[in-house]
């Protein structure tokens, strides 16, 4: 009876002992984790936001343009260019992130080598994009020239993109800190949307000017003559050139000034693409979400790419489309800390139900009038406040939906790059559907390329293009949107889940290995003490050796077993301490908190 009390005491004893260890352990690494992150590390890492924004502009805005009236490709082949260039990139993006996901861990991180090895490639290709080859005019030449060129462009694009959107969850800090960087991601980006637009509008302004001369000067040709865009071809070879230097800045700048801190991803995914693919697809909240956004992109892609065109064949504000642009683009830049205050007052669907529609008014203001200049730019300011909400809110939305995931499938880990690859994917899925069925409707509507006016039918298309599509689309996103289960309640639930899986995981294997031999020899110290006072039970202890101890040890940390528990029991017990010791201490890396990622 008393090497039962005996037995309890130690018990109880250790467990006492190892609970004040793992808390004291788990308070600290909760504190290291906390950490304040650098002012000089989230500017860098939102620097690196630059590149993607700014090529994607200027590709936005003006390759259609390009080859439809400067390289003066007929509209089905510059469609069938623009469309399997942005279908290829979509394709590309999920592939990219199960290979960043299989990737080992290096010197400079995980995901950086992807960013810079990738930079030289982007560069060259996208400055042979606006390149025409041989100045030749045959179809034969320049279709697979520009086609072959633009898929090479999107692959190398999403080598870099995809591993720094991902860069974001594993720049140290806690929530609200890497909130912050995300902050600055976002504001860079609108930044670099405007720089953009500005260059791209210098080039177009220089299209324009020459397009209008060439038509005053050949009233009686409809067609323009192929060598009378010469400025216009050395204006966009020039941007390109331009584009490129600045990406080549500020890939230096993300790679000099932001390092990778090691989190889930510094164990490679351990399972296949299909599988992978098929648990995120059937999460219900990403399917949801995913629908929401892509819907609303393709809204705001559909009206945003045939505004150039609206601008010069409909409206007759060629001349004026650069300060138009720069007023959606400066809105925007202005909008996103609003957005951001009424997102943390009202939530993120109060917020997004908030701005998202702003566009619906905005375009139908656009289509019934014409030549009236201080409208349309306030208009833009309209649509501009509107997008700065596509940039920020559904982006911040998608780490609560990676949460969620996590918390409902602890075992599934390294998935974050698919995450924001099948994002990637259906955002640019979204802009190849836009642009294959615009240049498709302006092909069939009898399109000319090159033409001082085009037909009625063409300028009905663009209305229709412009405004009546996108709203359609906005509104069956808006609905998915609607039907997004995660609120602000329920995102409270999955942070403390998380809070609680990552406590659990930090118990353990943060213990140092010195405190073992401590717990040790006080057990020994408090046996030696009782064999003092019953000789009897020293005796029988002193038969049992130390391993009584050990098993004592093992037990406290699973759950106290009474005296009478019979030995199989005991020792399945035992059996599930060690694994559970033994999985702890494998991986010892514990995740950092996720952060809300916004948009890119």
């Amino acid at each position: 009876m008393s090497t039962t009390l005996l037995d309890e005491e130690q018990t109880i004893l250790f467990a006492s002992t190892f609970t004040s260890l793992t808390h004291e352990h788990g308070d600290r690494k909760t504190r290291e984790t906390s950490v304040k992150l650098p002012l000089s590390r989230k500017l860098c890492y939102a620097v690196g936001a630059a590149p993607y924004q700014m090529t994607n502009i200027a590709i936005g805005f003006s390759l259609q343009i390009f080859l439809l009236d400067v390289v003066q490709m007929e509209a089905f082949s510059v469609s069938l260019i623009l469309f399997i260039s942005h279908v290829w990139d979509a394709v590309t993006d999920p592939l990219v992130g199960y290979l960043v996901s299989r990737s080992k861990w290096t010197q400079i991180g995980k995901l950086m080598p992807w960013a810079v090895l990738s930079t030289p490639l982007v560069i060259l290709s996208y400055i042979f994009l606006w390149l025409i080859p041989f100045r030749a005019t045959s179809s034969a030449v320049s279709v697979p020239w520009f086609l072959t060129i633009s898929c090479l462009f999107e692959t190398f694009m999403s080598c870099y993109s995809v591993p720094y959107i991902t860069l974001s969850m594993f720049l140290g800090g806690d929530q609200q800190h890497r909130d912050s960087a995300t902050a600055y991601r976002t504001s860079v980006e609108a930044f670099s949307m405007l720089m953009a637009a500005v260059i791209q509008g210098q080039v177009l302004w220089v299209f324009n000017k020459e397009r209008d001369q060439a038509c005053l000067n050949a009233e009686q040709t409809p067609d323009l003559p192929h060598t009378a865009l010469h400025e216009s071809r050395k204006a966009f070879m020039f941007s390109a050139l331009v584009m490129s230097s600045l990406f080549f800045v500020c890939c230096m700048v993300l790679f000099l000034g932001v390092k990778e801190q090691k989190g889930p991803l510094s164990t490679h995914m351990n399972t296949t693409y299909l599988n992978a693919m098929k648990k995120l697809i059937g999460h219900r909240s990403f399917q949801r979400l995913l629908l929401a956004f892509f819907c609303s992109t393709l809204a705001f892609q559909m009206s945003l790419g045939n505004f150039t065109l609206f601008c010069s064949h409909v409206a007759g504000l060629g001349a004026q489309f650069q300060h138009l642009m720069l007023a959606i683009l400066v809105a925007a830049t202005g909008s996103v800390p609003v957005w951001q205050m009424m997102l943390a007052r009202l939530g993120k669907k109060t917020t997004l139900f908030i701005a998202l529609p702003l566009l619906i008014p905005a375009l139908v203001v656009l289509v019934s009038t014409s030549d009236n200049f201080p409208v349309y730019l306030l208009m833009c300011v309209v649509i501009g406040s509107s997008l700065a909400s596509l940039f920020l809110l559904p982006w911040s939305m998608l780490p609560d939906v990676v949460d969620e995931f996590a918390v409902l499938n602890p075992s599934c880990e390294g998935l974050e790059p698919l995450f924001f690859s099948c994002w990637r994917f259906f955002n640019k899925l979204g802009g190849g559907l836009c642009a294959g069925i615009s240049t498709l409707a302006l092909h069939f509507t009898g399109y000319k390329a090159g033409a001082c006016s085009q037909p009625d039918e063409v300028v009905l298309a663009l209305k229709l293009l412009l405004a009546p599509v996108p709203v359609t689309f906005l509104l069956v996103g808006l609905v998915f949107f609607y039907l997004y289960p995660i609120n602000e309640a329920r995102q409270k639930q999955i942070q403390q889940h998380l809070r609680r899986l990552r406590l659990n995981c930090v118990t353990i294997p943060t213990l140092e290995e010195d405190t073992f031999p401590q717990v040790y020899n006080s057990s020994q110290n408090f046996q030696s003490k009782t064999r003092k006072l019953s000789p009897h039970n020293a005796n029988k202890s002193s038969q049992a050796g130390s391993s009584k101890s050990a098993n004592s040890f093992l037990k406290s940390t699973a759950c106290p077993t009474p005296s009478q528990q019979h030995n199989s029991s005991h020792e399945s017990m035992l059996r599930e301490t060690h694994v559970t010791l033994e999985h702890a201490l494998k991986y010892p890396d514990v995740p950092d908190e996720r952060s809300r990622v916004t948009w890119v």
